[in-house]
């Protein structure tokens, strides 16, 4: 399935149906009045968040979605049907935005939250409706009203527990499909990562958390080099973030800051959620250098990076449960307390044990 988390889209409500001129002709009736029914109401337009989806490309093949009119009314006081309800089934975390993209009138952030986008037009009346004492035979009935209509972005952001940041090659895909059952695409070479993946993290039947990797940053992302902060929105709702640095590198500092740098200028809170800070790809290195490039993002971050290994599993089970602990303060809960050196700071500047 390709993945989608934009699209634009036309709505429109239903028309009223007509209300009818009509008048009693029955036999041994000789001075049968009016009794046209009143017309039917138009189709709603409604927006649903439906669980089990993770992309909008259904609104890639139809960007058009029209309510049904409502039925006319008809003789002997009958009354035209409601017109048929359109209903647009989104993924959870979809913001319904203006045409301007970026007035939010919407956020279907819960699974079964239905909204209404469009009411539609009331029924015409028939001529029933205007008989009296004065106009004992009208022989005029309203039109229905006219439905609703407008043009609006569907943008989705995925809601993900944990998020995973890192530069190209990193190692963010090789660890998500360690700790979950998603199988992202794999390569040596950088973006590799062209659209979000989700898995599900299961350290114990009541311990699960969702993390999504996200495609990798580089300098000037924010300018739109690379794939650009498009994807960034994916993690906004994220508890923190888990930020692998790969240890294979030169420069495991300038490699951090530039990707603080980058969150920092999308904005949305990227920059002040909790991070956890890991130094990725350890497998590969010496015990002299392990501790070489531990000291140089320590000096970078401010506090001890944990030490992992997508590969050969090493330091992942210390870091999922640093993980953890966020997502449970974020859902309310209260973590155990933790006797061991991994560590998780809200900000670069400071630490906290």
């Amino acid at each position: 399935m390709k993945f989608l988390d934009q699209a634009k889209i036309y709505i429109r409500s239903g028309n009223g149906g007509a209300g009818s001129v009509s008048f009693r002709r029955e036999k041994f009736i000789p001075n049968g009045g009016p009794d046209g029914g009143d017309g039917g109401r138009g189709g709603d337009v409604w927006i649903e968040a439906a669980d089990g989806l993770n992309t909008l490309i259904d609104f890639r093949y139809q960007q058009h979605f029209k309510a049904q009119t409502g039925a006319h009314g008809q003789g002997r006081n009958m009354h035209g049907a409601k017109g048929e309800d359109v209903v647009l089934k989104v993924p959870v975390g979809t913001q319904v935005l203006d045409e301007d993209k970026e007035t939010v009138l919407l956020d279907m952030d819960a699974p079964g939250k239905v909204e209404l986008l469009l009411k539609g037009g009331n029924g015409g009346w028939g001529n029933d409706r205007f008989k009296g004492p004065i106009n004992q035979a009208p022989r005029h009935a309203n039109p229905g009203q006219e439905g609703q209509e407008r043009w609006i972005w569907l943008r989705l952001k995925l809601i993900a527990d944990i998020g995973l940041a890192g530069l190209p090659n990193a190692g963010k895909s090789t660890f998500l499909a360690a700790v979950s059952a998603a199988r992202p695409k794999i390569a040596d070479y950088p973006f590799t990562t062209l659209t979000p993946n989700l898995g599900m993290v299961d350290l114990s039947p009541s311990e699960r958390f969702v993390i999504a990797d996200i495609p990798g940053l580089i300098e000037g992302a924010s300018e739109g080099a690379g794939l650009g902060t498009r994807f960034l929105g994916h993690v906004e709702r994220s508890a923190s973030l888990i930020h692998l640095v790969d240890g294979t590198q030169d420069d495991v500092a300038g490699a951090y800051a530039t990707i603080r740098h980058e969150l920092e200028a999308y904005g949305g809170g990227l920059g002040e959620k909790p991070e956890i800070v890991a130094l990725n790809k350890i497998d590969a290195l010496t015990p002299e250098a392990r501790e070489e490039k531990a000291a140089e993002l320590q000096a970078a971050c401010g506090h001890r990076p944990l030490l992992v290994s997508g590969v050969s599993g090493e330091g992942v089970p210390e870091l999922l449960r640093a993980a953890w602990a966020e997502v449970r303060k974020t859902r309310g809960e209260t973590a155990p307390a933790e006797d061991d050196e991994a560590t998780v700071v809200e900000t670069p500047g400071g630490w906290r044990p």
